[in-house]
């Protein structure tokens, strides 16, 4: 339990530094750890909320949540995110699914960011229609899908870095509430007392962390550094992932 607390700490740290949550690699390291794959996305979901619920209240005071859009994009998803979660899927295919979404996880870290200035494309308007998909995948595997929302909104020039970002961020808490009651439905009371026991100490690890990592965000490390240094042990992990099954 100790070496799977370090890692929890280390992903929560460096996801919160960049806005997101970390679920896909939560997920990758209680699979790696030899956790029964029912119980992942209950876990990774969890941990999700309590990381990025801090960064959607900052975004929101501060003021650069585009509040319209986020809630548009979010509201297309979540409902997809409940399905996902009810969806049964068997260990190879769930697994599969998540050493995919790791290594796509970790190209999206190196695609450039938008800066603050600049017309939006065309195709942002088409934005939404990319919602429902990223919320079904992330109710399946127990993530929020804001890694794979934000790159896409970078491209397309949908707003500002920081608007995109808050936007993300609120993407994440809501598909991850939606995934997680989905998953509770499918998976009874069994299950849910099993991630408990197994997930409280980690949710209290990666609550920590999540501060530590916003601040170091905000005060002292480059956000390419910090991006990097994710993609890389994202990488890893999915590697790591597929290479075993």
């Amino acid at each position: 339990m100790a070496a799977l607390l370090i890692a929890f700490f280390i992903t929560a740290l460096l996801y919160a530094s960049v806005g997101f949550g970390g679920g896909s690699t939560y997920n990758a390291l209680l699979a790696l750890s030899g956790v029964d794959y029912r119980i992942l996305p209950l876990i990774a979901l969890a941990c999700n909320i309590v990381v990025v619920a801090g960064s959607t209240v900052r975004f929101g005071r501060a003021g650069v949540t585009p509040w319209r859009g986020a809630f548009t994009l979010t509201a297309i998803a979540a409902p997809a995110a409940f399905l996902g979660g009810l969806t049964p899927v068997g260990e190879s295919t769930f697994l599969l699914l998540l050493g995919g979404a790791l290594v796509l996880t970790a190209l999206t870290m190196l695609l450039p960011v938008r800066g603050e200035g600049g017309e939006p494309s065309r195709l942002a308007k088409f934005a939404p229609f990319v919602a429902a998909p990223l919320g079904f995948l992330a109710g399946i595997v127990g993530i929020g899908g804001g890694i794979f929302l934000a790159p896409l909104l970078h491209l397309v020039r949908w707003n500002s870095a920081r608007a995109i970002a808050a936007t993300a961020s609120l993407f994440i808490l809501v598909n991850s509430l939606f995934g997680l009651a989905g998953q509770i439905l499918k998976g009874g009371e069994g299950r849910f007392a099993a991630a408990i026991e197994i997930g409280l100490p980690l949710l209290v690890c990666v609550a920590i962390a999540g501060q530590i990592g916003s601040l170091l965000a905000l005060k002292y490390l480059p956000q390419r550094w910090i991006r990097w240094g994710t993609a890389a042990l994202t990488a890893w992990v999915g590697a790591r992932l597929l290479t075993g099954m």
